[in-house]
């Protein structure tokens, strides 16, 4: 098979929760654990850093991997899910595993595949764990994909776990309150080894103290010792931060390409980890500054605030849960534009009046749905979203969509893409 088969058999014979939804979520590890025990579990052959949390967490771990491999470590990257190609979940030092390196895997382990069945996502993490296993990695900055407790990933014993925050999403499979997920994400939390929470919070600090002192773990609140009390959006589209650690400013004008407003937070989780990280490693302020100045040619993350084009300004972002679009949300407020085209799809596993009760009344809306079974319907969804006073057209694939806001908008307008990564990902 070529790459492109592959890819293809791998759709059709595993199942995938970002196109599927519940049929391919396992609640237990038997799968992952069988895959890793048949390859002498790779897992244990590098050292990692767990991270999950509800939003962030692929921010943090873009950050992570940037810094780490601007201070000369050779860096694995697991994230998920992907935009375009497959591959982009698992990279060393910014760089896509190969497609012959997926191609040969799967052959060796298709039959094996076929009888354990496991699922798109457990197949992807033992793959990543192949790859960075023999590529003799540093050290592997693993994202958690859904959960913690329960994770594929959480197979691993890192040398730190990090948690960035706590809100609702994935309600059907973490439990309907901030403390039922807490208590979910709190899985990753493993005896003897730190852990780093990005945001207190009384509603889930509690938890996350608790399961340390159960498993001797020191813990740290990120936001407890660091925050930032300046920040601007400059001329080329950086954002600038002077940072302090316990009232003493540490870094000044620290520049970074990622622009989203809520990233503060994420740099914040970032430095506190690199706090810890700096015991190990040799990383210097100048590792620091270059590293968030390049998260994006560094680590070719995208899809986070994500600038596609000008006149209008056009924005991709993946936020999809309420937290994630409240972020979006308040970002709006600070951007300047006449009219907002808004190009909107969602699944049908989400919140979506919660969410639609918090989109701007005064948008004019391009309904839309992914070329994905588990997308809501846009005829349904702008149904529901007419109940909000949200008002605006059907197309039945993104790139209608698109199409026509770009012929509608005129240049001081501005283009926003969201509700869905699969949305985003087809613009992109």
């Amino acid at each position: 098979m070529n790459y492109q088969e592959t890819i293809e058999w791998l759709f059709s014979r595993l199942p995938m929760f970002q196109r599927q939804g519940k049929i391919a979520y396992k609640k237990d590890m038997s799968n992952i654990t069988a895959l890793c025990e048949l390859n002498n579990n790779p897992q244990n052959n590098f050292k990692s850093i767990h991270i999950a949390g509800t939003n962030g967490k692929g921010s943090v771990s873009h950050i992570l991997s940037s810094v780490l491999q601007t201070a000369g470590y050779k860096t694995g990257l697991y994230t998920s899910p992907h935009l375009k190609d497959f591959r982009e979940r698992i990279r060393i030092n910014g760089e896509m595993i190969s497609e012959e390196s997926v191609i040969n895997f799967v052959k060796r382990f298709m039959p094996d595949f076929i009888k354990i069945k496991p699922s798109f996502f457990e197949m992807s993490v033992a793959m990543a764990f192949d790859h960075f296993a023999e590529n003799e990695v540093d050290l592997a900055i693993i994202e958690v994909g859904l959960g913690g407790r329960l994770d594929s990933t959480n197979i691993i014993t890192p040398i730190l776990s990090v948690i960035t925050n706590i809100s609702i999403d994935h309600t059907q499979f973490l439990g309907n309150t901030t403390e039922k997920i807490a208590q979910e994400k709190a899985g990753i939390i493993k005896p003897n080894i730190p852990v780093v929470i990005g945001e207190k919070d009384e509603k889930t600090s509690d938890i996350f103290i608790k399961k340390a002192k159960e498993n001797d773990s020191d813990i740290y609140f990120a936001d407890s010792e660091y925050n930032i009390d300046y920040s601007l959006l400059n001329t080329d589209y950086k954002q600038v931060y002077n940072v302090r650690k316990n009232h003493q400013l540490i870094f000044k004008n620290l520049t970074t390409d990622l622009i989203g407003l809520y990233q503060k937070k994420n740099i914040i989780t970032s430095l506190k980890i690199i706090d810890f990280l700096s015991e190990k490693y040799s990383i210097s302020e100048d590792n620091i500054y270059s590293g968030l100045l390049n998260v994006h040619n560094n680590t070719g993350f995208a899809g986070r605030w994500h600038i596609l084009g000008y006149n209008p300004l056009i924005v991709a972002d993946t936020g999809h849960n309420i937290a994630g679009i409240n972020e979006i949300l308040n970002q709006l407020k600070t951007t300047a534009y006449k009219q907002l085209h808004f190009i909107f799809g969602t699944v049908n596993d989400k919140d979506i009046d919660t969410i639609l009760n918090l989109l701007p009344r005064t948008a004019v809306y391009y309904y839309t749905q992914a070329n994905i079974p588990r997308a809501l319907n846009e005829t349904e969804l702008q149904c529901k979203a007419e109940k909000f006073q949200l008002y605006g057209e059907t197309y039945s694939t993104v790139n209608q969509a698109f199409k026509k806001a770009k012929e509608q908008a005129n240049s001081s307008d501005m283009i926003l893409i969201c509700g869905s990564t699969f949305i985003v990902a087809e613009i992109i």
